[in-house]
């Protein structure tokens, strides 16, 4: 808008200093420039909202890649946030992550922050909500989320290769009242959580009771306090490339609400 009211104006003048116009004729285009001119400065251009992107454990923002083109293409400001999810406790990731966001320079001018997170991500997320206040905290998507943990923690948590292959914060993520979810709190921010029912992982699958997405059940992706639920007839890797979910996500953060029905196909 700037870069146009400055080129008229320009035009304006451009013409007027070729033509021999009377003063009558002068005096009213360059009001009308000045006017154009002041309200631009008096009238804020509209500010842009931000989101968050935060993957999954053992994942990179790469996972995200779909879903940082559909938001940024809806208007978004967009940042898909790396952390070394294998590598220190949830404590120590969430705190890396608040110092990002409350750093960035690409946030700075965003009138809210949204959120969408993938499975781990989501504990991280409240984790550092429960630590921090955020001003300007939006709404927030989880998809997939251990929100009160998952049973294949508590089955192979301790195995080498679960801990090699997790780290840390893998291993703080069983359904016990010790685990990192079974401590935090319920949200008090505006939440929509997306789960998967349909798993390809039969070994997982029968660890996990009840409908799941191969790595935590559609019950335990749940949180008190949350504003809406959506089942979505995929896996927990694939719901990051789902076109229903993604669309959902993109409601969500509109509206505040899902706006489909509990169970919905791909």
């Amino acid at each position: 808008m700037k870069d146009r009211v400055i080129a008229a104006a320009l035009w304006f003048l451009h013409i007027n200093g070729r033509k021999p116009l009377g003063f009558r004729v002068m005096l009213v285009r360059s009001m009308a420039i000045c006017g154009l001119l002041l309200m631009h400065a008096v009238i804020p251009a509209e500010t842009a909202e931000g989101v968050v992107l935060l993957h999954g454990l053992a994942r990179t923002p790469r996972s995200m890649a779909r879903i940082e083109r559909e938001l940024t293409q809806a208007g978004y400001v967009v940042v898909n946030l790396a952390y070394p999810s294998r590598q220190a406790p949830i404590e120590a990731l969430s705190e890396g992550v608040f110092e990002r966001i409350r750093d960035s320079a690409t946030l700075r001018d965003c009138s809210r922050v949204h959120f969408v997170t993938h499975s781990m991500g989501g504990i991280v997320l409240r984790d550092m909500i429960t630590k921090h206040r955020f001003d300007r905290l939006g709404r927030v998507v989880m998809l997939g989320p251990p929100n009160q943990g998952s049973e294949l923690v508590d089955r192979l948590g301790s195995w080498r290769l679960f801990r090699w292959i997790n780290g840390p914060a893998g291993q703080q993520l069983g359904t016990g009242p010790d685990s990192v979810p079974g401590r935090l709190a319920p949200v008090n921010f505006e939440l929509g959580v997306i789960a998967g029912d349909w798993s390809i992982n039969w070994i997982n699958s029968g660890m996990i009771p009840g409908a799941d997405d191969g790595k935590v059940s559609v019950e335990r992706t749940k949180v008190a306090g949350m504003k809406d639920h959506l089942v979505v007839h995929t896996t927990h890797p694939t719901m990051l490339s789902n076109r229903t979910v993604i669309s959902a996500v993109r409601r969500f953060l509109k509206t505040g609400a899902f706006g489909e029905p509990a169970s919905t196909a791909s």
